[in-house]
C-alpha cells in the first residue's frame, strides 16, 4: 500500500496539484506488542517487510514510536522499538481520517 494513494490532492492558487495534509492516527499500546532491540542496519522498511509482508507500511512502526526522530528510516541501534502486531486497524485509521 503506497500511505500517498488514498490522500486526494487539491489545487494550489497557482493551479498547481498538491497533497492535503496527512494525518496519522494514534497507535495506542496493547498487550500484544512487540518490542525488539534494534542493531547496526535495522529499518522501519525492513523491519515493515518482516513483520507485515509489507515495507510501505514502515510508518506504523515509525509512528509508534513517537519517542524517536521521525526524520530517518533508520532507528538509532539499541534503541527498543515498538511493532504493533497488526496493521489492519491501523489502516483502516488511516484511510479514514485522510479521506
Amino acid at each position: 500500500m503506497d500511505r500517498y494513494s488514498q490522500i486526494l490532492e487539491k489545487d494550489s492558487p497557482e493551479g498547481k496539484k498538491m497533497y492535503k495534509t496527512v494525518r496519522y492516527p494514534e497507535i495506542p499500546r496493547t498487550a500484544d506488542d512487540i518490542y525488539v532491540f534494534t542493531t547496526i542496519g535495522d529499518r522501519f522498511d525492513v523491519l515493515a517487510l518482516e513483520y507485515y509482508g509489507d515495507s510501505s507500511l514502515w510508518w506504523i512502526i515509525s509512528i509508534a514510536n513517537d519517542n524517536l526522530y521521525q526524520n530517518s528510516l533508520t532507528p538509532p541501534p539499541g534503541s527498543q522499538i515498538r511493532i504493533p502486531p497488526n496493521a489492519a486497524p491501523i489502516i483502516s485509521e488511516y484511510k479514514s481520517i485522510n479521506s
